[in-house]
This record gives structure tokens, C-alpha cells and sequence, in this order.
């Protein structure tokens, strides 16, 4: 039903997730980043609350495994989940759940996890893990995106995938990149690619004006000097 990919960039420090499904509004839902802190999904049976519960174990000081354990210890329904971490270390970890639906899988390496369920083949996350590696000279955004295609490319999951979402949190309390499609019948993972393609010029300018307006550039529209 779902599959996703948390990863670190060793360079900049930032943090960030891809991720699709077969439901509405994965965004809404699954991928969770915070600036300084780490990447977090949260996905097959969702319980959204768990995203901020692990951000908050890894910014006590938590690495990503301890951070799971921390959060799966007794806590009910969590055999329905899959989480995925991954630290300011770039350390990363993983839970399953015994009741995860269909072929299901998980790839952990540095820098990044991967994981997905009701998936075509169960090597689909280690295809996800390689390709972030392999892409290690893009931005962050870039190589989460590149990762989500090549998971497609390799299977994606048993039926059709209908939304996908892409997150990257940097230096500020919010996020750097933060693109949605809610739904596609047709592949909304190609939708996310050409929302970062225009989104991606435009980034830093709305970066700056957060920062400080009087630096930005103007917004290019009528009316506007």
C-alpha cells in the first residue's frame, strides 16, 4: 500500500522523505522531518501522531533505534505500523509490525531507510537505498525523488499508486520543500516530479523571503514592482 524512503544529506545536514501510496493524501499523513533533528515515516496502518513522538525521542538525544524502541514499548496497535528513522548521525532503524499487509520490506543504510508494504517485490527498498547512495552529488530533494522512481520502476506495489509526497526540512523551522499531490490516476509520482522541477528555481527566493524580505527577489506578478 505504501512505499517511502527518510534520508540524510552528509553534507548540508539536512533532512528529508519521499513517499507514495494507493490512498488519498499520503501526505497528510505519513512523512515527517525536522531540521536539526531527523526523518521519520510512519506508515501501512497510519497513525500520523507517531511521526512527532519519534522526532521528539531523537531531539532528547535518542539515536533512530532507540527512538523506535522507545515509541513501539507497549504501545497498542503497533503490530499495524511501519516506522522508519533516521538520525542527525545519519543513523537509521526500522519497525514492523507482524500485522504489515502484503509483501513487505525494509532497507537500512546510512544516511537513509527505506521500507514499503503490499509491495510487487520485497528487494524494492534496498533498490530505493542504492539509488540514494548512487545519487549522493544532488540535493537531498533530488535523490529522495530519485529513489521514489526507481522503487516504481523496479514494481512499486501490487495496484496503482494515487498520491505522493516529498519533504525536506534544512536550518529552518519549516520546511525547505514540502510538494504534494493528493491524487493521480495516473502516476503521481511523475505529478511530484514536475511540481520539484518548477518548485526547484524558485526555492531559495522563497527562502529568502522568509529571512528577509528586502533581499528577496520580486514575485513576478502583476502588480508587483
Amino acid at each position: 500500500m505504501t512505499f517511502s524512503i527518510a534520508g540524510r544529506c552528509g553534507k548540508s545536514g539536512a533532512f528529508g522523505v519521499a513517499i507514495t501510496t494507493s490512498s488519498i493524501a499520503v501526505g497528510a499523513r505519513c512523512p515527517h522531518a525536522r531540521a536539526g533533528v531527523g526523518a521519520v515515516a510512519t506508515q501501512n496502518v497510519t497513525d500520523p501522531g507517531l511521526g512527532p513522538l519519534l522526532l521528539d525521542k531523537m531531539a532528547e538525544g535518542l539515536d533512530a533505534r532507540a527512538a523506535i524502541m522507545a515509541v513501539v514499548k507497549d504501545r497498542a496497535h503497533i503490530d499495524y505500523r511501519q516506522l522508519l528513522a533516521v538520525d542527525r548521525h545519519g543513523n537509521s532503524a526500522s519497525f514492523s509490525g507482524t500485522q504489515i499487509l502484503g509483501t513487505h520490506g525494509v532497507s537500512e543504510a546510512h544516511d537513509c531507510v527505506a521500507a514499503g508494504n503490499l509491495l510487487k517485490s520485497a528487494e524494492l527498498p534496498s533498490v530505493m537505498t542504492r539509488t540514494f547512495a548512487q545519487n549522493a552529488d544532488q540535493h537531498l530533494a533530488e535523490r529522495l525523488l530519485r529513489s521514489l522512481e526507481a522503487g516504481l520502476a523496479s514494481g512499486g506495489e501490487e495496484g496503482p499508486v494515487h498520491s505522493a509526497a516529498l519533504v525536506v526540512c534544512h536550518t529552518e523551522s519549516f520546511p525547505l520543500v514540502s510538494l504534494r499531490v493528493d491524487w493521480d490516476d495516473v502516476n503521481p509520482i511523475a505529478t511530484l516530479r514536475r511540481l520539484w522541477e518548477d518548485y526547484r528555481p524558485q526555492m531559495g527566493a522563497y527562502l529568502q523571503r522568509a529571512i528577509d524580505p528586502s533581499k528577496a527577489p520580486s514575485y513576478g506578478v502583476p502588480g508587483d514592482p
